[in-house]
């Protein structure tokens, strides 16, 4: 089972202020641990919205829209991808997660999993996906 921890964008992190160092060795610490266990897959920071761009489809086209976006709690940060036995001991990952904005500090991150093949009928496009 594979899960993504998300990293929620702050006024902070959408400025391009980078993390302070403590906060970047915990982060370390933390990964570490996770490939020691290994169960991690990839982790990483996002840059700001406004280096990003979104496409948008409307009918048959598709349009680019520049950032930066204007709904912060709708961005994300930065990301954690972490590949376990179940729920329960990705719950278990997550609620060692160092706080993403410092000690103290009011944050959140949010736990997504992963389709797998398995969650799919199985059909013609579904197989050749499992043989690639």
């Amino acid at each position: 089972m594979r899960f993504m921890i998300i990293v929620k964008a702050s006024v902070a992190t959408e400025a391009g202020e980078m993390p302070q160092e403590s906060l970047l060795a915990e982060m370390n610490d933390y990964h570490q641990e996770l490939a020691r266990a290994g169960v991690l897959l990839d982790g990483n920071g996002l840059k700001p919205s406004s280096q990003g761009w979104r496409i948008r489809y409307e009918g048959g086209e598709r349009r680019v829209v520049d950032g930066p976006f204007a709904e912060t709690k709708e961005l994300i940060a930065g990301y954690t991808l972490i590949q376990v036995r179940s729920r329960e001991e990705a719950l278990e990952w997550t609620r060692r997660f160092p706080n993403p904005q410092g000690p103290g500090l009011e944050a959140e991150i949010e736990v997504r999993q992963l389709f797998e093949l398995d969650d799919f009928a199985p059909t013609e496009t579904i197989e050749r996906m499992r043989a690639q």
